[in-house]
């Protein structure tokens, strides 16, 4: 499967940012999806999760209440919906892919979220 994140961008502190994931090539509904971020100097870090039939979803501590993930098997793609941005939301925001227990099998390329303060 290869997958396709886009809807980065620059934002304002306190702002809200929608990011999708296209996934083509195979039928979305067979993977878990997940978001992941990397902020300059840091380690990837996992961000939210869902399952394939999106009656799940994981969310990172830090983004409980402000991030929320869902998906539309129809349409082959994944959302983050980012809302009370904060600087130390800034990274590239990658989506990923994976079967059984797993979330990254497959990655996309990334998406730049920079939030200004």
């Amino acid at each position: 499967v290869q997958l396709q994140a886009f809807g980065g961008g620059l934002v304002q502190a306190g702002g809200s940012l929608r990011l999708s994931c296209a996934a083509s090539g195979r039928v979305a509904s067979r993977y878990n999806m997940g978001w992941f971020r990397q902020a300059p100097g840091k380690e990837r870090e996992f961000v939210a999760g869902i399952n394939r039939s999106g009656g799940s979803t994981f969310n990172a501590n830090s983004e409980k209440g402000r991030f929320s993930i869902t998906r539309d098997n129809a349409r082959n793609t994944v959302f983050l919906q980012m809302s009370s941005l904060t600087p130390e939301d800034t990274a590239v925001y990658y989506c990923a892919a994976g079967y059984g227990a797993s979330w990254t099998d497959f990655w996309g390329q990334g998406t730049q979220v920079t939030v200004s303060s």
